[in-house]
């Protein structure tokens, strides 16, 4: 652990926002490779990617489309730390989800804990406007686990709610995962549990003692709970994948303007932002030197 360091995380598109949303969100390589350099340019060292076709925008698996995105990110970007998504979208086969990381062998990916309701609801009406299961059975977790393990590909384990948490604490016994552990808290989702500085704290009390954790929040539950992280020895996830819009309400300019934002609040507080090299040590992540060299992608 290097004491006082934060490290930013930027999640650039999720598997829902569109430019429908934001006209920030990328699509194809060349808008991926410009903003995954804003975002290192105002203090990010990873960079979380769903790969999205760039015609229309909608997520993909097909690994010629992630290739295109890692290389002209690479090309551009040499010291940002990738982090591949397993949950490329909602209702796709396993074999699909996991081969991105199979093939790119990435630092680090996200490896979801639970399957949950996943909904996007009207909360002045209590009204759901859209529902879906995000399943993540057992077998899924330590498939996916396990295929990390093959790629010295670092798990990120996103947690929604306490269910995830504890199928980890179970899941953990057997060896599968390797220690230290690293979590996401993901706050706001409808189907999982929100923002509060209790929710944080009881999560942050049964997680392993030497875990590190970061965490990322829909709407303003990415503001209200960076804000809470970074004063914990916790690390911060933003991006337009989870909040199209500024703690004032107006439309983010970028990913990169929510950077900015984490930049800001860490060194308001009298820490320092993690460089992709800081991240790497406080993550227990493979050198850049080991990564998959450019020309595989």
């Amino acid at each position: 652990m290097i004491e006082g360091k934060v490290i930013i995380s930027a999640a650039l598109t999720g598997a829902a926002t569109t430019k429908h949303h934001n006209p920030a969100v990328p699509y194809t390589p060349e808008e991926f490779e410009d903003v995954v350099a804003r975002c290192r340019q105002e203090g990010a060292s990873i960079v979380h990617i769903h790969a999205r076709r760039p015609d229309n925008g909608a997520p993909t698996t097909d690994l010629p489309t992630i290739g295109a995105i890692l290389k002209a990110i690479k090309a551009k970007t040499q010291d940002i730390i990738i982090n591949l998504s397993s949950s490329t979208g909602l209702n796709v086969p396993d074999e699909e989800r996991i081969a991105p990381i199979v093939r790119f062998k990435p630092p680090i990916a996200s490896l979801n804990t639970n399957s949950m309701n996943f909904a996007i609801g009207d909360w002045k009406s209590g009204r759901v406007v859209t529902d879906t299961l995000f399943e993540n059975l057992f077998h899924t977790i330590t498939s996916f686990a396990e295929k990390m393990k093959e790629a010295r590909t670092k798990p990120e384990i996103e947690v929604y709610d306490l269910g995830g948490l504890y199928n980890i604490l179970f899941l953990q016994k057997s060896g599968i995962l390797e220690e230290p552990l690293h979590f996401q808290f993901v706050f706001g989702v409808l189907g999982g549990i929100p923002f509060s500085v209790h929710n944080l704290a009881h999560l942050l009390e049964l997680k392993p003692p030497t875990a590190t954790w970061s965490v990322c929040g829909v709407a303003k539950n990415q503001f209200q709970a960076a804000t809470c992280a970074v004063l914990q020895d916790g690390h911060i996830r933003v991006g337009l994948e989870d909040n199209v819009r500024m703690p004032n309400g107006e439309l983010a300019k970028g990913s990169h303007e929510q950077v900015a934002w984490a930049r800001q609040l860490i060194e308001h507080v009298g820490l320092s932002v993690a460089t992709p090299e800081d991240a790497r040590e406080i993550l227990h992540l493979k050198k850049k030197d080991q990564e998959a060299p450019l020309e595989t992608y």
